[in-house]
């Protein structure tokens, strides 16, 4: 991995997460992973053709884009990288869980595989990283769980908070206001109709509206209490 640039290594994990569960695109297009990266179109078509030459990924025209065996390899790479880092910043280091992306964003193309290794072994070894999301292995392996959306929850139904997208950390301070983290209980008290908000119970403590918007962003299980 350390032959590739950082700027590759980024678009191979971008892609990778496009393709993932809770994005689920068999392939994408130059033009998403632009509008992912934020970089202009014209730039996305090249880097991809860069990373096709080195058989990173393939790109079919007119089809979009997939990964090949090596560039996943590398993108689950940088991932565990990145998601060590984040649990390492928030547990070790007291950084709130919107400010450990950004953090992490930065260091995880230049820890050595030692430093990753004491990091892991520090932590105990974990399997997820602060927003409920996989932390690969060593050899690239985890878990693959599919979770529902919040928003597609239906009212008198209790939920387990699994999985969080970290992407929007305004979003995350928000739900980490109103106490909504993984393993935390939801029960979904009323659903307005036509796209409109959810009303939620949060822990069995305090009620809080939850927009659509939002809800979309939180992945959850079913839970049954006992009775």
């Amino acid at each position: 991995m350390s032959v590739l640039s950082r700027s590759a290594q980024d678009y191979l994990k971008s892609i990778y997460k496009l393709q993932s569960v809770q994005e689920p695109l068999q392939s994408v297009t130059t033009s998403q992973i632009a509008e992912r990266l934020d970089v202009a179109p014209a730039s996305a078509t090249n880097m991809v053709k860069k990373l096709a030459e080195m058989n990173l990924l393939q790109h079919t025209p007119y089809r979009g884009v997939e990964l090949t065996p090596a560039g996943e390899a590398v993108a689950l790479e940088v991932i565990r990288h990145h998601r060590l880092l984040e649990l390492y910043l928030a547990d070790a280091l007291g950084y709130r869980w919107d400010e450990v992306d950004a953090e992490a964003e930065k260091l995880e193309h230049v820890i050595s595989e030692e430093f990753e290794d004491r990091i892991d072994q520090a932590l105990g070894f974990p399997t997820e990283d602060p927003h409920g999301a996989p932390i690969p292995s060593k050899d690239g392996s985890f878990e693959r769980v599919e979770y529902d959306r919040l928003s597609d929850i239906g009212p008198g139904t209790t939920v387990q908070v699994r999985q969080v997208s970290d992407r929007n950390p305004e979003m995350l301070r928000y739900l980490g206001d109103l106490g909504v983290r993984p393993n935390v209980a939801l029960h979904v008290s009323q659903k307005a109709p036509f796209n409109g908000p959810l009303l939620v119970l949060v822990d069995g403590k305090a009620e809080h509206t939850i927009g659509r918007e939002v809800a979309d962003c939180v992945f959850v299980t079913l839970l049954d209490f006992p009775s």
